[in-house]
Order: structure tokens, then sequence, then C-alpha cells
């Protein structure tokens, strides 16, 4: 199985891209996330996944291995194929995503095309335990800080504001200060909003 390629960039889009090693074009299919931390016409190196189905072999690749590791725990749900595992993955980070599974956020996870509440239900069920152990994520602390940001966020939206533009914001308000209390997240909130 190829596991990594390395070599000059030679196409790239926002879905697929084609590495040429040594003279062979690799067509590697990508995530939004992996795409916009390439560099142009550089050399790259690119983890891979390699997909078998009866009817195709498909190349899939990532910018670090946690990418990868999430892209091949999500296929491993029943209901989740590559193409579904693929936009998931360019909804949102890694780090995203291994939050919402270990909090059971079915929402935000049901917010990405292709996933329904069951297969987002699905998703949680298997992968839990799975997220909690190999990216050793403190449960305790993970569903304060979510509890606080979901209250943050209802108050902005009862404010009026955006949920999607707060979410950013509060995100980010969040990775800089993670025990922030409640009204710290909508004070600053306001304050970039």
């Amino acid at each position: 199985m190829i596991t990594q390629i390395r070599g000059r960039l030679v196409e790239k889009n926002p879905t697929e891209v084609v590495v040429d090693c040594n003279g062979v074009g690799y067509l590697l299919h990508i995530s939004l996330n992996t795409f916009s931390a390439l560099p142009n016409d550089e050399n790259v190196v690119l983890y891979t996944h390699l997909s078998i189905r009866e009817d195709a072999h498909t190349l899939f690749g990532f910018i670090n291995k946690t990418e990868r590791e999430v892209f091949k725990l999500l296929i491993s749900v029943s209901g989740v194929g590559p193409s579904i595992a693929r936009t998931m993955c360019s909804s949102m980070t890694s780090e995203e995503i291994q939050n919402a599974i270990a909090s059971e956020n079915v929402r935000v996870i049901q917010s990405v095309k292709g996933i329904g509440a069951k297969t987002a239900q699905r998703v949680i069920v298997d992968l839990k335990d799975k997220i909690l152990k190999t990216f050793d994520i403190d449960e305790v602390s993970l569903n304060t800080s979510n509890t606080n940001k979901d209250e943050a966020l209802s108050a902005l939206e009862v404010l009026g504001y955006h949920r999607k533009q707060s979410e950013k914001i509060v995100n980010t308000i969040l990775k800089e200060q993670p025990d922030a209390s409640v009204e710290n997240i909508i004070k600053s909130a306001l304050k970039n909003l």
C-alpha cells in the first residue's frame, strides 16, 4: 500500500492534486483543508490512503497524519464512504471532527452534506472511544468548554448575530483561552463581531 508521496506539485485543484514522483504523476483526491495548506509548485509530502473498490482504485492525500487517521476512522463506519469522509474533512478541521465525536455533538456531524441523523449517531457510537484513546482527548475539559461555547453561541444568536460567524470567533477565543467563562467568551466575541 502507498503510505506517502514525496514529489513536485504539478497540478493543484480544491479537490485533487497531481504530484510528480520521478516522472510518474500521481492523482490524489484531497480535502479543502489539505488544499489550503499546500504550497504552490514546490516539493510536497502527502500522507496517503488507497481506497480499493470493485470499480476503482482511488488515492487520497492528506497534509498530515492526523487528518489521514481521522479519515480512516470515518470510513470504518458503516454508511460513511470515502467521498463523505472527504467532505467531512473539508467541512471541518481534524480537531473539530475529533471534538464533535468526543463530545457527542450530533448536530455538528449532521451538518455535513450527505450525513443524516442516523449516520451521525452511528459515527459517534462507533468512534467515540477510538477518538478518545487515539488522540488522548480529555473528556471532562472537552464537555465544559463545549457547554460554555454552546451557551455563548446561543446568547450571541439571541443578540442577533449569525451562528456561523459567531462560531468562528468563539473557536478562536477558546483556542487562546480554553478555560474562559461564558461571560468572557461573549464579551470577547462582541468586541470582534
